[in-house]
């Protein structure tokens, strides 16, 4: 059988209030008893690993799933998949359960790739709430970063900034966002805070935004335009999205669901998801 790990905890309102706060969007009535939007879930129910078992790149080298395959690898998070069966809501107690699904071994363009699939289940009152998948990709660390290149933000200027439309939602990305995203969520990946070792050691020409945030926002997008509070959803992290290049969400129904998609400010889509409609 493989490990499951079990975490438990009294969902407080705090947390909530600080990812509305962050984002700009309404709270629900969380005292009143209204449920968590989608995926405000992964402001819950963290690892919180110890100094100790963290490794260079800030992210736990033990006593989590999914473990790294060895030292030095570096991990993407590329998508996942989410089910809501009910409303998650706070100041009661829930669980959640963490296992590896699969693991398989591809050789990519830039070298080996190990995908792996890690499922996390969240119960309240013993029920189901949420059944979830995450795809987390690891790569082995390339060479070291030649010389610096051209400040990314001036080649950025060079091309066309094309605005939020009147369907579209702009959302900061500066590194103070990114930051305190980190901070809310225990994400100790460098990559999304620590621009020197972004650039100098994994060679990237600016921070990373996080995809759990593009997924947030794409979500929220659907959400401030009605669409139903618990449908699944899946999504799809499509290309690196840097702190310089902004953020800018939509959704929109198609055949009977509703597509979701980021982009940065010049046009150049990094993630997708679908929501299924539901009753």
């Amino acid at each position: 059988m493989p490990e499951v790990i079990e975490r438990s905890e009294t969902l407080l309102p705090g947390p909530a209030e600080a990812l509305g706060g962050l984002l700009g969007v309404p709270v629900p009535d969380l005292e009143g008893g209204e449920a968590l939007p989608l995926l405000w879930h992964w402001v819950y129910l963290l690892d919180r690993p110890r100094q100790a078992d963290l490794g260079r790149d800030g992210h736990p080298v033990r006593g989590t799933i999914p473990v790294p395959p060895g030292p030095g690898y570096r991990r993407m998070w590329a998508g996942g998949r989410v089910r809501v069966h009910g409303p998650l809501r706070c100041n009661n107690p829930a669980a959640k359960r963490s296992r590896v699904l699969s693991i398989q071994h591809k050789q990519g363009r830039s070298g080996p790739l190990i995908f792996v699939v890690v499922e996390h289940q969240v119960l309240q009152h013993g029920q189901l709430v949420i059944d979830e998948q995450q795809d987390i990709v690891y790569r082995e660390a390339g060479p070291p970063p030649g010389p610096p290149q051209a400040p990314p933000q001036a080649a950025a200027a060079a091309d066309p900034v094309i605005p939020a439309a009147p369907d579209e939602w702009a959302i900061d990305t500066s590194p103070t966002v990114l930051f305190r995203f980190s901070a809310l969520t225990y994400n100790g990946h460098r990559i999304h805070y620590d621009r020197d070792y972004a650039r100098d050691v994994e060679g990237y020409p600016g921070l990373l935004t996080h995809g759990p945030l593009q997924a947030l926002a794409m979500a929220e997008a659907a959400r401030a335009r009605g669409y139903g509070a618990r449908p699944p959803f899946e999504y799809r992290l499509t290309s690196p999205l840097f702190d310089f290049q902004g953020l800018v969400v939509k959704a929109a129904p198609a055949d009977g669901s509703i597509t979701t998609a980021a982009r940065d400010l010049h046009g150049r889509q990094t993630a997708s998801g679908t929501l299924q409609i539901t009753g």
